[in-house]
């Protein structure tokens, strides 16, 4: 029933629904659920590729078993009370838009958790626990991560700690604009070498003309921020 948990055979209408192809909002309609409802349950379940309706159901049941076997709702390192389901639909939209904006999917899913903690930062342990997944995928996932200075390391104790802070994006930006000036000196040197006055070299020329400027306006425009943040600061 809407508002309730999924049933069997709903799992199975979501699986079919993948199969041929329909989105989260599609599938939603046909079974008179909420978009988000739909986008958490594959999330949490292997993605839109890998998930199956009996393993999801099966899943379901093992999580709702270890939550009655808890003591008492608790609030997670995370920051947040962890049996919350709007807060979950939240997560999970989160990391849909990030998915769609090209990050893999595990990669979406840590920087929703990190940027949902009021500390900014998770152990693997605390991520492993939150997103019900190996500890291998989290490592593959936070070292591409690392690499995109989307979050950074930090030793506590004994435990390494994965963080974000408030330059993250600011950083990102700023490395997207040097990627961007990186592809304008490639697509120039390509219209040299095949020539201005050919139709491909024209278009690798427009194309670099255009990768320049985007990459300095990108450059300018996040300094800009980044002072308006320091003045009023």
């Amino acid at each position: 029933m809407p508002g309730g948990r999924l049933t069997l055979h709903e799992r199975e209408c979501i699986a079919a629904g993948l199969a041929d192809g329909l989105g989260y909002t599609q599938i939603a309609r046909q079974l008179e659920r909420p978009a988000s409802t739909i986008s958490r349950e594959v999330t949490r379940n292997g993605g839109p590729g890998r998930y199956r309706a009996d393993r999801a159901h099966r899943a379901t049941a093992a999580r709702a078993r270890r939550s009655k076997a808890a003591a008492a709702p608790h609030s997670d390192a995370t920051g947040f009370t962890i049996d919350n389901d709007a807060v979950r639909d939240f997560a999970a939209h989160f990391a849909e838009l990030l998915v769609y904006d090209g990050m893999p999917r595990m990669q979406a899913r840590i920087m929703t958790c990190l940027h949902l903690t009021d500390s900014g930062s998770l152990t693997a342990a605390e991520l492993v626990r939150q997103l019900d997944v190996s500890p291998a995928s989290v490592s593959t996932a936070v070292g591409a991560l690392a690499k995109r200075d989307l979050l950074r390391r930090e030793r506590d104790s004994r435990r390494e700690r994965y963080c974000i802070d408030d330059d993250t994006w600011y950083r990102t930006t700023l490395n997207l604009a040097r990627a961007a000036d990186v592809k304008a000196e490639t697509a120039r040197r390509g219209a040299e070498l095949l020539g201005v006055t050919t139709p491909a070299g024209a278009r690798l020329d427009g194309i670099g003309r255009y990768l320049d400027y985007l990459g300095q306006q990108m450059a300018q425009v996040v300094e800009r921020w980044h002072r308006s943040c320091a003045s009023e600061q």
